[in-house]
């Protein structure tokens, strides 16, 4: 990904505490069906939630959320917003919706105490997900969260767990090694 980047600045997109995936992020019917194609999510993307955000978002923006972001370990939403070029800051989110967010290759940072506070829909932000420095210039307030691991940076900056795949098996057979 040769224009990937882990500081993103945009509008804040800000939703409030205990935002489910399934109604919250992406319509349940787009979760049963197993539909995983982006360019018919992202019309969907928080239809629920934001009607017509999708034509307002735009690569750069990032969706601020409180806790229990994205509850149910779905990963529909997180295409589409990856999809988008969006970035998520939240207060918490439960595990299995992280890991999904992360093999989507999705910028985010959880366990952000208080960023709700920090921001309203519409303010201009810059976010370094490498670095957790979080900066809402509408308010001229910068804070600090926990930064995502090294490990899974590496996962998230090459495009989530089909990127990481591809660029292992690049490395494999670039040195002789059958990656059976």
């Amino acid at each position: 990904m040769s224009d990937f980047s882990w500081i993103l600045q945009g509008r804040c997109y800000r939703l409030g505490h205990n935002v489910p995936h399934a109604g919250g992020v992406i319509p349940d019917s787009l979760i049963t069906s197993r539909e995983i194609d982006p360019q018919k999510l992202v019309p969907r993307l928080f239809e629920e939630t934001d009607p017509g955000f999708h034509e307002r978002a735009r690569p750069g923006d990032i969706i601020v959320a409180g806790r229990k972001f994205g509850m149910g370990p779905k990963m529909n939403g997180y295409i589409a917003m990856q999809a988008l070029g969006l970035g998520l800051v939240c207060e918490s989110m439960p595990y299995l919706a992280y890991r999904a967010a992360i093999g989507c290759g999705l910028r985010v940072l959880t366990d952000c105490e208080g960023v709700t506070e920090a921001c309203e829909t519409g303010d201009l932000l810059e976010v370094d997900f490498a670095s957790g420095r979080f900066v809402n210039r509408t308010r001229g307030v910068e804070l600090r969260f926990p930064l995502l691991p090294p490990a899974l940076q590496e996962i998230v900056s090459v495009g989530g767990n089909v990127g990481w795949l591809e660029t292992w098996w690049r490395s494999q057979s670039s040195a002789g090694r059958s990656p059976s």
